[in-house]
Order: C-alpha cells, then structure tokens, then sequence
C-alpha cells in the first residue's frame, strides 16, 4: 500500500535582521443569511462522520474477532484437557475437534448458508458451530451434519500413518479417540449429528437416539452425560411436536426426495460401520499392575 506523506516543506527563513511580524488578531467569522443554521447542523454531521469511522473499524476487526474467539476458546480447552491427559494429548484432541467442525462450517458454505460461526471450544463438551439455518430442508440439513463426522474421521485416519512413522502408541491413542468421538456425534439424539441425519432417514429414528442415550446415562452416569440428556431430550421433543403438528411448512422441509434419502443413509450406516472397525484396530491394551 503505497503510503503518501508530505516533505514537510517550509519556506525560507527571514533574515536575522528583520524581527518577524506579529500574528494580528483576527475576528470570529460572522454568519450570513442562514450560516446559523449550516453551523448547527456541522456539529451532528461530524459525530456522524466519526461515529461511521468507528463502526467501519470494528466491521474491519470482526474477522479478527472471531479469530480471537476460536484460537482463544482453543487455548482454553488444550489448558482442560492438559491438565488431565497433559498437553500432547490435549493439543492433538482439540486439533480433531477443529477438524470435525470445519467439516461442518464447509458444508455449510456449500448449501448457501453465509453466516456460520466459527467454531467455539467449550472444555469437556467438545466445540459448535452456530448458524441461522442447516439449509433449505432435511436432505441439506443431514448433509451439513454428517460432513463433521466424514471430515472429523479422515482427520483421526491421518494418525495412522503418523504411528507407523514413529511407532509412537500415542498417535494411535489419539486416532482412538477420534474415532469414538465421531461415532459418539452419530447417535440420532437432539443436537449431535446423527440426529442430523436422521431427520433426513426417518424422524422416527430419534427414539432410537432416545434409547441410546437412555442406555448411556444408566452406564456411564457423569455430569456431562446427563446435560447431553437433558439439553438433547428437549430438543428432540420440540422437534417431535414440529412434526406432529401437521404444519405443512414442517412437513415439507422433511420431505427428502428418496435418491437423496438412500445416499444419506449409505453414507450414515458405512460411516458408523467404518468406525468401528477404525476403533477396533487403534484399540490398545492397558495393563494394570497387581
């Protein structure tokens, strides 16, 4: 960016020998005809300009503000986990989750949605990303939901050869985890993905989700748990009653053409079969000493 600036040119100096002019006064200018009104509106049009001049800067720095918000939320769910599992293992498990969530925010570029959030980490509850709409129906909304496990998947695939590398086990911890953590997000249960696509497959799926995270809440009983429960129980039932209500606005957005539905539940059951077998060949063996 060029960057113009003035010499700072000044004209000679008089000679020594002739004192410089005094600065006379000068009087106030006097208004004519309607300079009196001019003059009041010059006041409120450059708070105007000025107010402007700060709004354009911080439309400038929102870009950097989500920068902040992401990097920042990052930092803060590396230093939780870290203090667990330490800090490699924290690092690597944030890295998955980005990845996960840019598979989303992608998705979601590509059904036309423009205002997707960047995605925000919050410790122990994995990370999210908010916008005003999933797209156009359920077929759009099942894709935006399964490109996060698909994306979040090649993401804990690629510690594989990192293991092969190294033969360090720790990249087979982590390929590990990713790989339970986007199964996990499968399940067909208000906010994760599954039920993301599910709502393409068949709404009814979601009491399948329903009995699945009844399943977990009576075997692994923990905070976190049970508010995935809570908070996902309610939207599933909000979502239960959109459909039940007849509304046909409701009633064609989950109206999926059936190419679209068989594709959507290919992709699904391979995923979670693909999974599986990624869980059982990264599984190792803890030994417990006696």
């Amino acid at each position: 960016m060029n960057d113009e600036r003035h010499s700072g040119w000044l004209p000679p100096a008089a000679p020594a020998t002739e004192p410089p002019l005094p600065e006379m006064p000068q009087d106030p200018p006097r208004s004519r005809g309607g300079g009196g009104a001019l003059g009041k509106l010059a006041a409120p049009l450059i708070a105007l300009v000025a107010l402007a001049g700060k709004l354009k800067g911080v439309i400038l720095l929102l870009p950097k503000a989500k920068f902040l918000v992401t990097s920042g939320s990052m930092l803060v769910s590396v230093a939780a986990y870290a203090s667990i599992w330490g800090w490699r293992f924290g690092a690597g498990f944030v890295v998955l989750l980005f990845v996960h969530e840019m598979g989303h925010v992608i998705q979601l570029r590509r059904e036309g949605v423009k205002d997707a959030s960047a995605p925000l980490f919050i410790p122990f509850l994995g990370a999210l990303v908010w916008a005003k709409s999933l797209g156009d129906d359920a077929a759009a909304e099942a894709r935006v939901g399964l490109a996060g496990p698909v994306l979040g998947s090649i993401g804990a695939a690629l510690c594989l050869p990192l293991h092969a590398a190294t033969g360090d086990d720790f990249w087979l911890a982590l390929a590990f985890t990713g790989f339970f953590l986007n199964l996990f997000n499968l399940l067909p249960f208000g906010f994760l993905d599954g039920a993301r696509a599910a709502a393409a497959m068949s709404p009814w799926m979601w009491l399948v989700g329903v009995f699945g995270m009844v399943v977990l809440v009576l075997t692994f009983p923990n905070p976190i748990i049970i508010l995935i429960a809570v908070l996902g129980g309610l939207e599933t039932w909000r979502r239960f009653k959109g459909v039940r209500s007849g509304d046909p606005d409701v009633l064609g957005y989950y109206k999926v053409r059936r190419r679209d539905r068989v594709l959507i539940t290919a992709v699904y059951l391979g995923l979670i079969a693909a999974l599986v077998l990624g869980m059982d060949a990264t599984h190792l063996e803890r030994s417990i000493p006696d």
